[in-house]
């Protein structure tokens, strides 16, 4: 089971984008949420995502990101 989970939402530019940068960044395995149908997660994440969260550490990287940046958080 993946400990990383990608937020974002439907027909998001931004999402899109940092899909494509953990593409570039050979991301391990993650979990994909769209917050658009969840209050909760609404509430948390709206003027946030895309954000990149690991379940093991509870830490939160938020957009924008970049490769380095993505590498750093996973080295934690």
């Amino acid at each position: 089971m993946p400990t990383l989970t990608l937020y974002q939402r439907d027909h998001c530019h931004l999402c899109d984008q940092a899909l494509d940068l953990l593409a570039a960044a050979r991301l391990p395995e993650f979990t994909s949420v769209f917050i658009d149908d969840d209050a909760a997660l609404e509430a948390r994440y709206a003027l946030r995502v895309p954000v990149l969260r690991d379940a093991r550490s509870q830490a939160e990287l938020d957009w924008p990101f970049t490769v380095e940046a993505v590498r750093a958080f996973l080295a934690r």
